[in-house]
């Protein structure tokens, strides 16, 4: 795998694609989304890290200040910007109910059973999925990103069940601006 890394080193998904940037989904960056885990712009440790990559898979615990009094629902996505893929991985998608502030260790994955807490499907699955970079491919930044939003999203694009639905038909059915958003980033690479 470190060739096809090597390979594949230039091939990108970028910062542009990713959900922070979507019209719908912007807003003041109100919100100061940190973890006890790792610190913004630092490296994830392994326990978060993808079972591929000799992690446990665990989602960080997060927690987070400055949610607006009017906010219906909270969104989380998780999406890696350095992955060669068109656009940007997702690693998880959650809806929150907005009057939570923190989430412990564990609280995005499978199985899950954290109040206030509605886990939707990833890229590949459901649930939280940890970094596991391609060998040889660089350092990868996994973006946390939390939007505090005026409706709450009842069901995908074109009516799907929100269980079942890809994360872009999620992300397509939001009716924005966010009220508040905040963001922090990991690294990870192998």
């Amino acid at each position: 795998m470190t060739i096809l890394g090597t390979l594949l080193k230039n091939k990108r998904a970028g910062e542009a694609k990713l959900a922070w940037h979507l019209p719908a989904l912007a807003g003041p960056e109100a919100l100061d989304l940190r973890s006890p885990d790792f610190q913004h712009e630092s490296v994830i440790p392994k326990v978060h890290v993808g079972k591929r990559a000799g992690g446990e898979n665990r989602s960080p615990a997060l927690a987070w200040s400055g949610t607006p009094d009017d906010t219906a629902q909270l969104l989380l996505v998780v999406q890696d910007i350095d992955s060669p893929t068109r656009t940007p991985f997702v690693h998880c998608v959650a809806l929150l109910d907005p009057d939570l502030v923190t989430l412990p260790t564990g609280a995005l994955n499978t199985g899950s059973s954290v109040k206030g807490v509605r886990v939707l499907r990833s890229g590949m699955g459901r649930g939280y999925l940890g970094p596991e970079p391609i060998k040889g491919h660089g350092l990868h930044r996994y973006v946390f990103q939390l939007f505090a939003l005026p409706t709450a999203i009842t069901s995908a694009q074109g009516g799907t069940n929100l269980d079942t639905a890809k994360p872009a038909a999620v992300l397509a059915t939001v009716s924005g601006p966010a009220l508040a958003r905040g963001r922090m980033d990991g690294l990870y690479g192998r």
